[in-house]
This record gives C-alpha cells, structure tokens and sequence, in this order.
C-alpha cells in the first residue's frame, strides 16, 4: 500500500494522515503604481505598519475607493488589489 501516492509503503491511512491543501501565504499587489508583496489577508492596517505610517495621517485608496480610516484594521487586502497610501508631511 502506498501512503498517499508518495511511495511510502507499509504505512497506514493514519500514518498518512489527511491530505493538505495548498494555501497562498503571499499575495502582490500594487501600491503607489509598484508591484509589492505581503502575506495573503493583510489588512490595510497591516499593510500601514509594515510601511511604518502606522498612526500618521494618510489617506489610503483601494481599487480606487477611498477606505475611512474607522476601516483600516477591518478591511482585507486581495491578490491584485491596487492601494495608493498618501500621507502628509509637515514643512514650512
């Protein structure tokens, strides 16, 4: 017997164990017009910390909406999604 068609005879189904699904753990979007990857999921929040304007005062746009900030943290990233973060900078 073969243990899921890999040629490990002689163990059992249990042995085996379940079969995987192969899950994406990276997706690309784009971000200001330039390819860009992060893990599969990220949440605008997510993408904000990783680019260290956590907390600052941007305005983030995905797929040409405007996302309110009340929504950063609850509002999920897509393979292909394209984000614009624009955030003020102070100067005199």
């Amino acid at each position: 017997m073969a243990c899921g068609g890999l040629g490990l005879r002689g163990l059992s189904a249990l042995e085996c164990g379940p079969q995987r699904t192969m899950v994406a753990v990276s997706m690309r979007i784009q971000l200001n017009g330039e390819p860009y990857e992060l893990p599969a999921g990220e949440s605008v929040a997510g993408l904000l910390a990783r680019l260290e304007l956590a907390g600052r005062r941007v305005a983030v746009e995905l797929n040409q909406d405007i996302v309110p900030r009340s929504q950063h943290v609850t509002t999920a990233l897509s393979d292909g999604d394209q984000v614009e973060v624009v955030h003020a900078i102070g100067g005199g």
